[in-house]
Protein backbone atom coordinates (compact mmCIF):
# COMPACT_ATOMS: atom_id res chain seq x y z
CA UNK A 1 0.00 0.00 0.00
CA UNK A 2 2.91 1.82 0.48
CA UNK A 3 5.05 1.89 -2.38
CA UNK A 4 3.49 2.85 -5.87
CA UNK A 5 2.16 0.29 -7.60
CA UNK A 6 5.07 -0.40 -10.41
CA UNK A 7 7.47 -0.40 -7.18
CA UNK A 8 5.91 -3.15 -5.21
CA UNK A 9 6.87 -6.66 -4.37
CA UNK A 10 5.60 -9.26 -7.32
CA UNK A 11 5.88 -12.21 -4.96
CA UNK A 12 4.21 -10.33 -1.82
CA UNK A 13 1.54 -9.03 -4.68
CA UNK A 14 0.97 -12.84 -5.87
CA UNK A 15 0.61 -13.84 -2.23
CA UNK A 16 -1.80 -11.29 -1.12
CA UNK A 17 -3.68 -11.98 -4.26
CA UNK A 18 -3.93 -15.58 -3.60
CA UNK A 19 -4.53 -15.69 0.05
CA UNK A 20 -7.33 -12.70 -0.22
CA UNK A 21 -9.11 -15.45 -2.73
CA UNK A 22 -8.61 -18.07 -0.16
CA UNK A 23 -10.49 -15.56 2.39
CA UNK A 24 -12.98 -14.86 -0.17
CA UNK A 25 -13.96 -18.37 -1.38
CA UNK A 26 -14.13 -19.58 2.59
CA UNK A 27 -16.93 -16.80 3.89
CA UNK A 28 -19.02 -17.30 0.23
CA UNK A 29 -18.89 -20.89 1.63
CA UNK A 30 -19.95 -20.60 5.49
CA UNK A 31 -23.41 -20.45 7.17
CA UNK A 32 -22.12 -18.38 9.23
CA UNK A 33 -20.25 -14.60 8.57
CA UNK A 34 -17.66 -15.67 11.04
CA UNK A 35 -15.34 -18.32 10.13
CA UNK A 36 -14.04 -20.58 12.68
CA UNK A 37 -10.90 -19.36 13.76
CA UNK A 38 -9.32 -22.82 16.49
CA UNK A 39 -11.38 -26.38 15.85
CA UNK A 40 -14.68 -25.39 17.22
CA UNK A 41 -14.10 -21.99 17.69
CA UNK A 42 -15.21 -18.43 16.50
CA UNK A 43 -14.87 -15.02 17.41
CA UNK A 44 -15.88 -12.40 14.97
CA UNK A 45 -12.82 -9.72 16.29
CA UNK A 46 -11.16 -12.04 13.43
CA UNK A 47 -13.49 -12.66 10.71
CA UNK A 48 -14.09 -8.65 11.12
CA UNK A 49 -9.91 -8.36 10.47
CA UNK A 50 -10.04 -10.82 7.49
CA UNK A 51 -13.00 -8.88 5.33
CA UNK A 52 -11.26 -5.64 6.36
CA UNK A 53 -8.29 -7.22 4.53
CA UNK A 54 -10.21 -7.94 1.39
CA UNK A 55 -11.29 -4.62 1.04
CA UNK A 56 -8.11 -3.47 1.25
CA UNK A 57 -7.75 -5.98 -1.62
CA UNK A 58 -10.14 -4.24 -3.60
CA UNK A 59 -8.67 -0.83 -3.27
CA UNK A 60 -4.94 -1.90 -4.37
CA UNK A 61 -5.78 -4.51 -6.94
CA UNK A 62 -8.64 -5.51 -9.08
CA UNK A 63 -12.10 -5.73 -7.32
CA UNK A 64 -13.64 -8.67 -7.00
CA UNK A 65 -15.08 -9.25 -2.88
CA UNK A 66 -17.62 -6.37 -2.96
CA UNK A 67 -20.17 -9.25 -2.85
CA UNK A 68 -18.53 -11.19 -0.48
CA UNK A 69 -18.05 -8.11 1.94
CA UNK A 70 -22.19 -7.17 1.46
CA UNK A 71 -23.14 -10.59 2.32
CA UNK A 72 -21.05 -10.43 5.42
CA UNK A 73 -21.90 -7.27 6.44
CA UNK A 74 -25.81 -8.68 5.80
CA UNK A 75 -24.81 -12.07 7.99
CA UNK A 76 -23.29 -9.61 10.80
CA UNK A 77 -26.58 -7.39 11.07
CA UNK A 78 -28.90 -10.30 11.88
CA UNK A 79 -26.61 -11.85 14.45
CA UNK A 80 -25.62 -8.76 17.27
CA UNK A 81 -25.50 -9.25 20.45
CA UNK A 82 -28.79 -8.83 21.56
CA UNK A 83 -27.77 -7.23 25.55
CA UNK A 84 -25.16 -4.28 23.41
CA UNK A 85 -26.35 -4.36 19.98
CA UNK A 86 -22.69 -4.70 19.02
CA UNK A 87 -20.33 -7.79 17.51
CA UNK A 88 -20.76 -10.67 20.08
CA UNK A 89 -16.63 -11.60 21.45
CA UNK A 90 -17.86 -15.36 20.56
CA UNK A 91 -20.25 -17.22 18.72
CA UNK A 92 -21.58 -20.69 17.70
CA UNK A 93 -19.03 -21.53 14.61
CA UNK A 94 -21.66 -23.33 12.43
CA UNK A 95 -24.19 -20.61 12.95
CA UNK A 96 -22.60 -17.56 14.25
CA UNK A 97 -25.09 -16.79 16.87
CA UNK A 98 -23.88 -14.88 19.79
CA UNK A 99 -22.84 -16.91 22.56
CA UNK A 100 -21.11 -14.30 24.63
CA UNK A 101 -21.81 -10.69 25.11
CA UNK A 102 -19.60 -8.40 23.28
CA UNK A 103 -16.29 -7.41 25.16
CA UNK A 104 -13.95 -4.87 25.34
CA UNK A 105 -11.04 -7.02 24.12
CA UNK A 106 -12.35 -7.47 20.88
CA UNK A 107 -14.52 -4.65 20.76
CA UNK A 108 -11.49 -2.01 20.23
CA UNK A 109 -9.92 -4.35 17.49
CA UNK A 110 -13.56 -4.53 16.11
CA UNK A 111 -13.94 -0.64 15.75
CA UNK A 112 -10.34 0.11 14.56
CA UNK A 113 -11.50 -2.32 11.60
CA UNK A 114 -14.82 -2.00 11.11
CA UNK A 115 -14.36 1.74 9.54
CA UNK A 116 -12.44 0.19 6.41
CA UNK A 117 -15.32 -2.40 5.80
CA UNK A 118 -18.26 0.14 6.15
CA UNK A 119 -17.82 3.34 7.58
CA UNK A 120 -21.76 4.17 8.04
CA UNK A 121 -22.30 0.70 10.11
CA UNK A 122 -18.95 1.53 12.16
CA UNK A 123 -20.12 4.72 13.17
CA UNK A 124 -22.91 3.57 14.25
CA UNK A 125 -21.35 0.48 16.15
CA UNK A 126 -18.46 2.77 17.36
CA UNK A 127 -21.17 5.35 19.35
CA UNK A 128 -22.75 2.32 21.25
CA UNK A 129 -19.30 0.42 21.88
CA UNK A 130 -18.03 4.18 23.17
CA UNK A 131 -21.39 4.77 25.69
CA UNK A 132 -21.44 1.36 27.06
CA UNK A 133 -17.64 0.39 27.45
CA UNK A 134 -15.50 4.06 28.13
CA UNK A 135 -15.50 5.09 31.32
CA UNK A 136 -13.69 7.27 34.16
CA UNK A 137 -13.60 5.11 37.14
CA UNK A 138 -13.05 7.32 40.02
CA UNK A 139 -14.08 10.48 37.69
CA UNK A 140 -10.00 10.11 37.50
CA UNK A 141 -9.33 9.10 33.96
CA UNK A 142 -10.95 7.61 30.48
CA UNK A 143 -10.36 4.05 30.62
CA UNK A 144 -12.00 1.07 28.67
CA UNK A 145 -14.53 -1.43 30.01
CA UNK A 146 -13.84 -5.35 29.51
CA UNK A 147 -17.72 -5.98 30.03
CA UNK A 148 -20.56 -3.24 28.92
CA UNK A 149 -21.76 -0.82 32.50
CA UNK A 150 -24.25 -2.66 34.95
CA UNK A 151 -22.26 -5.59 33.88
CA UNK A 152 -19.07 -7.77 35.43
CA UNK A 153 -17.21 -11.32 34.13
CA UNK A 154 -14.01 -12.91 34.72
CA UNK A 155 -10.65 -11.45 33.06
CA UNK A 156 -9.01 -13.94 30.84
CA UNK A 157 -5.38 -14.02 28.85
CA UNK A 158 -6.84 -11.09 27.09
CA UNK A 159 -8.45 -8.91 28.79
CA UNK A 160 -5.54 -9.18 32.06
CA UNK A 161 -6.96 -8.01 35.21
CA UNK A 162 -9.71 -6.00 35.73
CA UNK A 163 -9.17 -3.24 38.48
CA UNK A 164 -12.73 -1.60 38.62
CA UNK A 165 -13.83 -3.46 35.54
CA UNK A 166 -11.52 -1.83 33.46
CA UNK A 167 -8.81 -3.98 30.39
CA UNK A 168 -5.54 -2.12 30.61
CA UNK A 169 -5.36 -4.21 27.17
CA UNK A 170 -8.45 -2.84 25.67
CA UNK A 171 -8.09 0.25 26.76
CA UNK A 172 -4.81 0.86 24.92
CA UNK A 173 -6.21 -0.57 21.54
CA UNK A 174 -8.83 2.10 22.29
CA UNK A 175 -6.40 4.94 21.15
CA UNK A 176 -6.18 3.83 17.43
CA UNK A 177 -10.06 2.66 17.42
CA UNK A 178 -10.57 6.66 18.40
CA UNK A 179 -8.26 7.63 15.94
CA UNK A 180 -9.44 6.00 12.81
CA UNK A 181 -13.24 6.86 13.98
CA UNK A 182 -11.61 11.48 13.98
CA UNK A 183 -12.40 10.95 17.83
CA UNK A 184 -9.15 12.92 18.71
CA UNK A 185 -10.39 13.92 21.90
CA UNK A 186 -10.36 10.60 23.74
CA UNK A 187 -7.74 8.90 21.87
CA UNK A 188 -5.56 12.04 23.11
CA UNK A 189 -7.26 11.38 26.47
CA UNK A 190 -6.33 7.69 26.83
CA UNK A 191 -3.19 8.58 25.92
CA UNK A 192 -2.38 11.17 28.53
CA UNK A 193 -3.85 9.00 31.04
CA UNK A 194 -1.38 6.01 30.31
CA UNK A 195 1.25 8.40 30.38
CA UNK A 196 0.82 8.57 34.20
CA UNK A 197 -0.82 4.83 34.68
CA UNK A 198 1.85 3.38 32.15
CA UNK A 199 4.89 4.12 34.23
CA UNK A 200 6.89 5.13 31.14
CA UNK A 201 10.62 5.02 31.03
CA UNK A 202 12.15 7.54 28.37
CA UNK A 203 15.71 7.26 27.28
CA UNK A 204 17.82 9.59 23.80
CA UNK A 205 16.47 6.39 21.76
CA UNK A 206 13.49 4.76 23.27
CA UNK A 207 10.29 4.88 25.38
CA UNK A 208 9.15 1.90 27.01
CA UNK A 209 6.35 1.44 29.46
CA UNK A 210 5.62 -0.38 32.90
CA UNK A 211 9.34 0.12 33.00
CA UNK A 212 9.71 -1.53 30.14
CA UNK A 213 8.78 -5.54 31.28
CA UNK A 214 5.97 -5.80 29.20
CA UNK A 215 7.34 -5.33 26.03
CA UNK A 216 3.94 -6.48 24.03
CA UNK A 217 2.47 -2.95 25.91
CA UNK A 218 4.85 -1.46 23.97
CA UNK A 219 4.05 -2.87 20.85
CA UNK A 220 -0.23 -1.73 21.40
CA UNK A 221 0.97 1.79 22.16
CA UNK A 222 2.79 2.15 19.00
CA UNK A 223 0.45 0.47 17.37
CA UNK A 224 -2.24 2.64 18.29
CA UNK A 225 -1.35 6.00 18.47
CA UNK A 226 -0.66 5.10 14.28
CA UNK A 227 -3.34 3.81 13.43
CA UNK A 228 -4.90 5.36 10.47
CA UNK A 229 -8.00 3.96 8.05
CA UNK A 230 -6.39 2.19 5.27
CA UNK A 231 -9.37 2.18 2.98
CA UNK A 232 -11.78 4.54 4.50
CA UNK A 233 -11.61 8.60 4.14
CA UNK A 234 -10.44 10.07 6.93
CA UNK A 235 -13.84 10.08 9.05
CA UNK A 236 -15.71 13.71 10.55
CA UNK A 237 -15.33 13.02 14.04
CA UNK A 238 -18.42 11.68 16.55
CA UNK A 239 -19.89 14.38 19.20
CA UNK A 240 -17.50 14.56 22.03
CA UNK A 241 -17.33 12.21 24.57
CA UNK A 242 -15.30 13.12 26.90
CA UNK A 243 -15.42 16.33 28.77
CA UNK A 244 -12.90 19.21 28.76
CA UNK A 245 -12.82 19.14 32.27
CA UNK A 246 -11.50 15.48 32.42
CA UNK A 247 -8.80 16.24 34.06
CA UNK A 248 -9.14 18.51 37.39
CA UNK A 249 -9.94 15.30 39.24
CA UNK A 250 -7.26 13.73 38.76
CA UNK A 251 -4.82 16.90 38.52
CA UNK A 252 -6.53 17.63 42.25
CA UNK A 253 -5.74 14.01 43.24
CA UNK A 254 -2.22 14.42 42.16
CA UNK A 255 -1.94 17.90 44.04
CA UNK A 256 -3.31 15.94 47.37
CA UNK A 257 -0.53 13.25 46.70
CA UNK A 258 2.39 16.08 46.08
CA UNK A 259 1.59 18.09 49.48
CA UNK A 260 0.83 15.47 51.53
CA UNK A 261 4.76 14.88 52.40
CA UNK A 262 4.68 18.24 53.16
CA UNK A 263 1.68 18.67 55.49
CA UNK A 264 4.09 17.81 59.19
CA UNK A 265 6.29 20.56 57.99
CA UNK A 266 3.64 23.13 57.13
CA UNK A 267 1.47 22.07 60.56
CA UNK A 268 4.84 22.99 62.92
CA UNK A 269 5.37 26.15 61.25
CA UNK A 270 1.93 27.17 61.77
CA UNK A 271 2.34 26.37 65.56
CA UNK A 272 5.40 28.38 65.46
CA UNK A 273 4.13 30.59 63.91
CA UNK A 274 1.24 31.07 66.14
CA UNK A 275 3.38 30.51 69.32
CA UNK A 276 5.40 33.41 68.62
CA UNK A 277 2.46 35.60 67.92
CA UNK A 278 1.27 35.13 71.26
CA UNK A 279 4.23 35.55 73.29
CA UNK A 280 4.74 38.92 71.27
CA UNK A 281 0.98 39.96 71.65
CA UNK A 282 0.25 43.05 74.42
CA UNK A 283 -1.55 42.01 77.35
CA UNK A 284 -4.36 43.48 75.81
CA UNK A 285 -4.34 41.36 73.06
CA UNK A 286 -4.48 38.41 75.00
CA UNK A 287 -7.41 39.47 77.24
CA UNK A 288 -5.22 39.98 80.21
CA UNK A 289 -6.56 43.33 81.03
CA UNK A 290 -10.31 41.46 81.99
CA UNK A 291 -8.45 39.12 84.82
CA UNK A 292 -7.03 41.14 87.12
CA UNK A 293 -7.68 38.25 90.28
CA UNK A 294 -5.35 36.33 87.96
CA UNK A 295 -2.28 38.37 88.45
Amino acid sequence: MLRPAGERDAGQVRRFAVESEALGAAFDDADSPYLTAYPGQAWPVDSTVAVASLRLHDTLLPARFGGTVERWLDGVRQRLDPRTGLLPHRVTPDTGEPVEVARGTSQSIIQRFLVDIDPDFAREQYTVFRDRYVVTPLGLGPTTREYPEGMDGPADVDSGPLPLGVSLSATVVTIGAAQVRGDASLARGIANYGELLGVPVSTPWTKRYALGAVPIGDAFVAWSKTARPWVAKPQDPPPAHLSGWWRLPLLSLLLLVGAAPWLPALRRWWRRRRAAAVAGAPASALGEDRLPAAR
